[in-house]
């Protein structure tokens, strides 16, 4: 549902603004569905990596709703998993 308004060159638009969360957000969302899960998830680690405070705990979340859309068995799954775990501590 939250890419039926999407625009399709949101991902050109989040690659040209990788700072803005929402951008990358929308541009995660669609990688994902298009089953580009290894590109969604490191976009949103990149994010995780460049923020702090709440804005960090904000992507935290939505790459930790992304998780739980896929297979927990996929290894890109477990790499994103293991990828976060060491972009926070």
């Amino acid at each position: 549902m939250r890419t039926a308004d999407v625009d399709p060159q949101t991902i050109a638009k989040a690659d040209a603004a990788p700072d803005d969360a929402d951008l990358q957000f929308a541009a995660a969302d669609l990688e994902l569905i298009t089953g580009h899960l290894e590109q969604a998830f490191e976009r949103l680690l990149d994010l995780v990596r460049r923020t702090s405070g709440d804005d960090r705990d904000r992507v935290r979340a939505r790459l930790v709703e992304l998780f739980d859309t896929a297979d927990p068995a996929d290894p890109a799954v477990k790499k994103a998993r293991r990828a976060l775990s060491m972009a926070l501590f």
